[in-house]
């Protein structure tokens, strides 16, 4: 039995940021963390399934994945895989002065899975990545940021015709994560969740039992963690203001539960981040 979570770090310890090909021989991972980075995953080919955190995405290219540092994930892929890697460090968003450019990663990094139409630009621009990422010039730092920023804007664009929160079921549970995700404002509450599902707390705990072996109470919590560490690690937000946009009244309160649940306090995350 595993008691400590994998981490892993693919990152190339002189870089701030990496772009490879997606490795064919993965077929099946240990759940895990990463190290100290963001990673952008490309699929053009593959399939089978995607965990990330509890949700669970079919593997249908072309397809993109979003995984935050503080985020478990693993594969269970049938095929061989093709695609690509972006692993992005701190140090990258830091060095960057393109505010554009960290406002589109930061609205991406909400995002899970966004399911792609015009893969041929995606592909297109993953090779111009990749190819740069292998120079060492002058301004080879500021050829990535821009094309990295044709990229996210790409990805934004395209899923704006598309779709975006794709489940590979539409239970009562998924509706749930479907729901949590598309919602601009974050309620602690179970049964405004429930009302809007138009069904009992009952009936949707119930349902969060049956697919994860988890209360609705507690999907609820892991959701809202997540995206607080995602306010924490991606924005400037102050704490009082991720509290009020997590439906928390009193900041202090706030603090108490993140602390509760994770161990420690919301400013020493941002910290250690």
């Amino acid at each position: 039995m595993v008691t400590t979570l994998q981490v892993k770090d693919k990152s190339d310890s002189g870089k701030a940021i990496k772009i490879a090909p997606f490795r064919k021989e993965i077929r099946k991972t240990t759940p895990h963390k990463h190290n100290n980075y963001f990673e952008i995953l490309y699929l053009s080919q593959g399939n089978g399934y995607h965990y990330i955190d509890s949700r669970k995405f079919q593997v249908a290219p072309p397809v993109m994945y979003f995984i935050r540092k503080d985020q478990v994930h693993y594969w269970e892929l049938d095929s061989e895989p093709d695609g690509y890697v972006i692993i992005i460090k701190k140090a990258f968003i830091e060095k960057s002065l393109d505010n554009e450019l960290k406002a589109l990663f930061t609205q991406l990094s909400k995002e899970s899975c966004v399911f792609l139409k015009d893969d041929a630009t995606t592909q297109m621009l993953f090779q111009l990545l990749t190819e740069t990422n292998k120079k060492e010039g002058t301004y080879t730092f500021h050829m990535t940021e821009g094309l990295l920023k044709a990229l996210l804007a790409h990805v934004l664009e395209d899923v704006k015709k598309f779709s975006g929160h794709v489940e590979i079921t539409s239970n009562l549970y998924q509706s749930f994560l479907s729901l949590l995700s598309a919602e601009q404002t974050v309620k602690n509450k179970v049964h405004h969740y429930a009302e809007l599902l138009r069904t009992s707390p009952q009936n949707l705990n119930a349902a969060c039992r049956k697919a994860v072996d988890q209360s609705s109470e507690e999907v609820l919590s892991e959701f809202i963690i997540s995206e607080a560490k995602r306010l924490l690690l991606y924005t400037d937000n102050t704490i009082a203001e991720i509290s009020f946009l997590l439906d928390f009244n009193d900041p202090s309160h706030f603090v108490k539960y993140f602390k509760r649940k994770t161990e420690q306090t919301p400013l020493a995350f941002r910290k250690n981040g």
